[in-house]
């Protein structure tokens, strides 16, 4: 009894590692794949998507196409478009008032990113 025991123990902990060593490998080439496939875009680029229905924004160094979250955000769509096709960090994190948005908002960015600002953050005219 005490062998079965171990067999299904060892059994148990051989499938957890296995399980984890597939989870962390498939991460890494999904995340390689993703980095390599993934656009730069050049301030000029981010500059012609200024429109309600074609509004991307840089935040952080990413570039977000946000055209279809617009009619889904709390606030009405003029506290999102003066940012169309600019760098809109400072925005994002203070909201024009000093409040960050809630990692609920953080967490819904992942889903319309397009690639990176070429050169980093770059500062937003006043």
């Amino acid at each position: 009894m005490k062998q079965f025991m171990f067999g299904c123990f060892a059994a148990f902990w051989a499938s957890v590692m296995s399980i984890w060593a597939y989870a962390v490998l498939a991460a890494g080439a999904i995340e390689s794949t993703a980095s390599a496939a993934e656009a730069v875009v050049t301030a000029a680029e981010l500059s012609r998507h200024s429109a309600a229905d074609d509004c991307w924004m840089a935040i952080d160094g990413v570039v977000y196409d946000v055209s279809e979250y617009i009619p889904e955000h709390p606030a009405p769509a003029s506290v999102m478009m003066p940012w169309c096709g600019r760098e809109a960090s400072e925005a994002y994190h203070t909201k024009g008032y000093g409040r960050p948005h809630s990692p609920a908002a953080d967490a819904q960015l992942p889903r319309y990113r397009v690639g990176t600002l070429a050169g980093g953050r770059v500062p937003s005219p006043p």
